[in-house]
């Protein structure tokens, strides 16, 4: 099989195994015991906590451990509207089900809640949060840094120098699919709160963090014996943790040449599919993570394409890992104005840093069998 969906998951990197398996093995204390076994556990738990702090540039009193990114973009949304239930919440129109989800649940619950447009690159629109800001003054803002499903990197820094204006916002980013692939600092960005997931960057799936601005008020989703400051009840998920801390130094000390060789693939791709008729490759014109590419084919439909790509052992995407299998059009295509029709043609290449040209030329030639294949008659 040829992996070509890492931003569903990817592969645990053997590295990471290995610092997890003697907590798996040998060293199974709770973290909050306090005889030696206990002790160990929770300085290994410490060291994770400082090495994903230190991939993001914060400290690590700054990270929270979570269940992963899905909990990070609860915790922060749900957390900080339950503090401050006079305060609105703004989203972009692009961002995870993670977070689209939550703040529809927040609006039953009565909060205010607006989704901000973008243009047709899928970026978000640094005007159109001003003028919602204006009538929302008192506000979460939530924007991601860089899109699932095409890999647009949102232009932040305007969109927090606007935020910046109005006192009494704050603002959130799920940079889900950017740490590891990005330069990512917490501090430069000026967010106040910043969601991870351990499973995206070569990692355990069921661990991620949230790292906060320590001067903000949260509600925590789950009480229970004070773990993470109190802002996230319940025995930590060691093992996962281990995991967590291992795969983002890794990220952190290879991240330039994993660009590099994620670039030279994705430009090799794009050629590729720039030679095949009726494709479209969505933001194309946009600055995009260096491992993914969003495409479209006129008449034929993604998830047939997916599964026909499958029979040829070749795993890519229909779009969200998160919100594939419903038949319904990419709510991220959607937004930027893409006609339904070929929104709903969307597939998804997202390369890894084990990946080779041979990868990429073995999906041109499959891809090639099956659009003829698939042709309307």
């Amino acid at each position: 099989m040829i992996y070509l969906d890492h931003n569903a998951t990817t592969p645990i990197d053997p590295r990471v195994q290995a610092a997890m398996q003697p907590y798996l093995e040998r060293f199974y204390g709770n973290p909050s015991a306090l005889y030696r076994w206990g002790r160990l556990v929770r300085d290994a738990v410490e060291q994770a906590r400082a090495q994903v702090a230190a991939l993001v540039g914060a400290h690590p009193t700054q990270v929270i451990f979570t269940s992963g990114g899905t909990e990070a973009n609860n915790l922060a949304l749900q957390g900080y509207c339950r503090a401050h239930p006079e305060s609105a919440l703004l989203v972009s129109a692009i961002e995870h089900p993670s977070v689209l989800e939550t703040a529809a649940g927040l609006a039953r619950q009565g909060v205010a809640c607006v989704r901000l447009e973008v243009d047709r690159e899928g970026r978000v629109i640094a005007a159109a949060l001003a003028e919602q800001l204006d009538r929302h003054p008192q506000a979460l803002v939530s924007c991601m840094l860089a899109n699932n499903e095409t890999g647009v990197i949102q232009p932040l820094a305007d969109l927090v120098a606007t935020a910046r204006r109005y006192p009494q916002v704050r603002f959130h980013t799920d940079a889900v699919q950017a740490v590891g692939r990005l330069v990512v600092d917490f501090e430069r960005l000026g967010v106040q709160l910043l969601s991870l997931s351990s499973h995206k960057l070569y990692g355990p799936k069921g661990v991620g963090a949230l790292v906060l601005d320590r001067a903000l008020t949260l509600e925590p989703l789950l009480y229970g014996g004070g773990q993470e400051q109190g802002l996230r009840g319940g025995t930590e998920n060691v093992i996962g943790i281990v995991g967590f801390g291992a795969a983002a130094e890794l990220a952190r000390t290879e991240r330039e040449s994993r660009e590099t060789h994620l670039l030279n693939l994705r430009r090799c791709l794009e050629a590729g599919l720039a030679r095949l008729p009726g494709v479209t490759i969505f933001a194309a014109r946009a600055r995009r993570l260096a491992n993914t590419v969003q495409f479209g084919v006129a008449g034929i439909d993604g998830e047939m394409l997916v599964m026909a790509l499958d029979r040829h052992r070749i795993a890519v995407s229909s779009g969200s890992a998160c919100a594939s299998g419903g038949g319904e059009p990419s709510h991220v295509l959607l937004a930027m104005g893409v006609d339904a029709d070929l929104a709903k043609s969307a597939v998804r290449v997202s390369l890894g840093k084990d990946n080779t040209e041979a990868d990429v030329e073995a999906f041109l030639t499959a891809l090639r069998q099956v659009l003829e294949e698939l042709k309307p008659n």
